[in-house]
């Protein structure tokens, strides 16, 4: 008879085990001795180390299938956990258990404080659930390693898909309900740190039928930021230069551009997070108050990307300019402190041709006297 599994950490969150497992669960509380749970720094999910003394809570569930252990394998597997024997208490007896941990057990040496699951379920809990469906799509496809090796950008994903499930606003467009998107097959043909997808998909039409199926593609990059630090008393702005591949891939001989601070929103960030860090490291600013300019598909008939765009009031002397970037990201990043009118004669001569920056300026340019005002 099959041992019943101990989940503990992420897996103890049930609507997560139950998308990992296909199906829901009924699950005991129960307690590993001696061990206990850390945030690993800059990380989304815990560790368990041993710790004489303590205790790790944690859910035991019997009756695993079948396909239960081998969907189980698959998620754990590609980042090298597998399943081991333990001994752990439920309603105070010694139950036989396993459990899955790395192989070699190590300890890191990055660990953050004691972990929360109510902590974590605030802050990461759903994105994990929409990354599993994304992650558990590949079962039987691709091997684990090949998947987990995308975590972080699957991640990522799972986290915009959040933000795209909040309600807005379907007032002119047609209102999309149960039924009228039909998807026949989706496949992934490219998946590194970007990825391409590739759906056979029939909709409804504006006559109620539906339409005959298709196949489209889509380009997959997460929910993005940007933001414009603008200095009200001296008129200018600070924006940033530097290489970008889409221009090179299309043939632009200049394919240095001219941008606002922009970077993606990482797991567990709201979009303000995200402009807030990006501006450390893209210009060193530490900002406060960020303006909304709009929030929107750059290229929806190709991409799933999403923007959010900013403006931030904020001082801007002289000494601000400089080069910055995160190292490991390969980043070399040159900021110009220029004046307003200097900026909208770069947009109107097109030196200034991206598109969240464009749309930035005009909405400064509508709101600038109003920021000079307060």
């Amino acid at each position: 008879m099959t041992r019943p599994y101990f989940f503990f950490g992420i897996l103890r969150h049930l609507p997560l085990l139950e998308v990992v497992l296909g199906r829901p669960v009924q699950v005991q509380t129960a307690w590993l001795a001696d061990h206990a749970l850390y945030w690993t720094r800059d990380g989304s999910f815990p560790v368990m180390l041993y710790r004489p003394g303590e205790q790790a809570e944690g859910v035991l569930r019997e009756g695993q299938s079948a396909s239960d252990v081998d969907r189980l394998d698959f998620f754990e597997g590609g980042f090298g956990f597998s399943a081991h024997p333990v001994q752990v208490i439920r309603g105070g007896e010694p139950v036989d258990a396993q459990i899955f941990r790395p192989e070699p057990f190590g300890i890191p040496t990055d660990l953050g404080p004691a972990w929360r699951l109510e902590n974590w379920q605030q802050r990461f809990g759903a994105e994990y659930e929409a990354m599993a469906r994304d992650y558990l799509a590949q079962f039987g496809l691709k091997p684990p390693r090949a998947v987990a090796a995308r975590f972080e950008q699957i991640l990522t994903r799972g986290a915009s898909r959040v933000r795209a499930a909040q309600a807005a606003p379907t007032e002119l467009r047609h209102h999309t309900v149960a039924g009228d998107v039909a998807v026949a097959a989706l496949r992934e043909p490219y998946a590194r740190f970007f990825a391409m997808e590739e759906i056979d998909v029939s909709f409804r039409r504006f006559d109620g039928s539906m339409s005959p199926q298709v196949t489209r593609a889509g380009f997959i990059a997460c929910d993005a930021v940007t933001v414009l630090p603008y200095d009200p008393v001296r008129d200018r702005v600070l924006v940033v230069d530097q290489f970008r591949t889409g221009p090179y891939l299309r043939g632009d001989p200049q394919p240095w551009q001219i941008e606002a601070i922009a970077g993606r929103i990482d797991p567990g960030e709201t979009p303000v997070e995200a402009a807030r860090r990006e501006a450390v490291e893209e210009a060193g600013l530490v900002l406060a108050d960020l303006l909304p300019v709009a929030s929107y598909y750059p290229s929806p008939g190709c991409s799933a990307e999403y923007l959010y765009s900013f403006v931030a009031v904020t001082d801007l002397p002289d000494a601000v300019a400089g080069v910055f970037g995160v190292e490991g990201e390969a980043e070399d990043i040159r900021g110009h402190l220029i004046s307003f009118d200097r900026m909208m004669e770069l947009v109107a001569s097109g030196e200034i041709s991206n598109a969240p920056t464009v749309l930035t300026a005009f909405w400064l340019a509508q709101n600038r006297a109003r920021l000079r005002e307060t």
